[in-house]
């Protein structure tokens, strides 16, 4: 049998059950489609295993798995981002949870395993936590494993690895990639929360800063527009020549990381990758600049060599550690190098986590409905279910769509001049 909850204490449940609560009066679109698709029957009696930010408004679409019949059982996808009273909230709601904030990476492991060990029939993933550990470390719970869903571009760069070397044994869909989720959950919402999550831990203004955005994916792109709008001179970071080019284009300057080191006074990565931030780097930034990471993982910043280059760390602030480098410069490390908007703030808008959660909604429900038919691989989001998501909040926005004419129609469909 799976082992009981491990969590902080249920004593916090009241303050978590407020978060809870707040965010369920705004989720206004997966609301709408609870009732209208999670509701029929299809999630009743399955097991349901997520790994995610567990604050709040993750916290809800686990509520929503369970109130739609399914077992639910819960873990972090990153323990200093879990918050205890929200997991002791679901645990007082009947969710099995496996999370405390701030642990050890071995006990991390450890919760992940016993959340895999609730042997799900669908799994929602961050960073691929549980997936590559199902396959690593449970493989025989494969079988009863029917599908997965994955909820950031770390997560489906892991995944298509496994892919490429035929050792991923189910079907994944990729719901970091549906079009609900790419254009607003990682552009604005990143963008929004994460500079919002600097101002907020360092009480330091923007405008006027030098901003160096390292990645100009969906992320990336968000970040540079807003810490532009706030008043940074902005700086993109990239490897891939045509990202680069767009970056130029959209009025960015574009340089190496060796050229922009010394020139930063806010660095941001967003790379989904390892090292983006190390010592050569370190050693060429100016003193007082702040690091701070807005990718999945925390290892985007090597904050082992910022620690081996100092000769003396401390919280400056809440969320913020001070390395002193031998030579008397100070960095500043924003979250310990985790994801700033979520461990330093509250993570996205709920309006935006409406929208990427109502993907993760769908995207369960349709592995409910279709998982025997799909091969094991990364899998994309069908497009009727992005397309349902946005009708569905533009409709409680009460915005109205054009309608095609039956001339625009044929024209469309015809290769012939009209």
């Amino acid at each position: 049998m799976p082992a009981a909850s491990t969590i902080r204490d249920l004593s916090l449940a009241p303050e978590g059950e407020r978060k809870i609560e707040w965010v369920a009066i705004h989720s206004h679109t997966l609301n709408a489609l609870k009732r209208s698709r999670l509701d029929d029957g299809s999630l009743r009696g399955r097991r349901i295993a997520l790994a995610i930010h567990l604050e709040a408004k993750t916290a809800y679409l686990a509520w929503l798995f369970q109130e739609a019949g399914a077992e639910v059982t819960v873990t972090g996808s990153n323990p200093f981002s879990t918050q205890d009273d929200v997991a002791a909230a679901l645990v007082k709601r009947g969710l099995r949870v496996h999370a405390l904030h701030g642990v050890d990476a071995a006990t991390f492991d450890r919760h992940l395993l016993q959340t895999l060990d609730s042997r799900p029939e669908f799994i929602v993933d961050d960073g691929a936590e549980l997936v590559t550990r199902l396959h690593q470390h449970r493989p025989q719970l494969l079988p009863g494993v029917r599908g997965a869903s994955e909820e950031t571009t770390s997560g489906i760069i892991r995944l298509q690895a496994m892919q490429r070397e035929s050792a991923l044994k189910i079907p994944v869909i990729a719901a970091n990639n549906a079009r609900c989720k790419q254009l607003f959950d990682n552009r604005y919402g990143t963008g929004q929360s994460t500079l919002t999550a600097v101002m907020s831990a360092t009480n330091l203004l923007i405008a006027g800063k030098t901003t160096v955005v390292a990645g100009y994916g969906w992320t990336g792109r968000g970040l540079a527009f807003y810490a532009r709008g706030f008043g940074a001179r902005v700086t993109v970071v990239e490897v891939d020549p045509v990202k680069a080019l767009e970056a130029l284009a959209d009025g960015f300057a574009v340089m190496s990381l060796a050229e922009a080191a010394p020139l930063g006074d806010l660095f941001l990565t967003a790379t989904g990758s390892i090292g983006v931030l190390r010592r050569e780097h370190f050693q060429r930034m100016k003193d007082g600049a702040l690091l701070a990471n807005a990718g999945n993982y925390a290892h985007e910043i090597d904050v082992p060599a910022l620690r081996q280059l100092a000769r003396e760390q401390r919280e400056v602030r809440r969320h913020v550690t001070e390395y002193v480098l031998r030579d008397g410069r100070r960095l500043h490390l924003l979250a310990q190098g985790a994801l700033v908007n979520i461990v330093a703030s509250d993570g996205h808008p709920i309006e935006i986590m409406d929208l990427s959660f109502s993907v993760q909604a769908l995207a369960v429900h349709y592995l409910a409905q279709h998982a025997d038919e799909l091969k094991p691989g990364v899998v994309a989001l069908p497009d009727e279910i992005d397309v349902a998501i946005a009708r569905t909040r533009l409709e409680l926005l009460g915005v109205q769509l054009e309608k095609t004419t039956a001339e625009q129609q044929a024209y469309q469909q015809s290769w012939r001049e009209p």
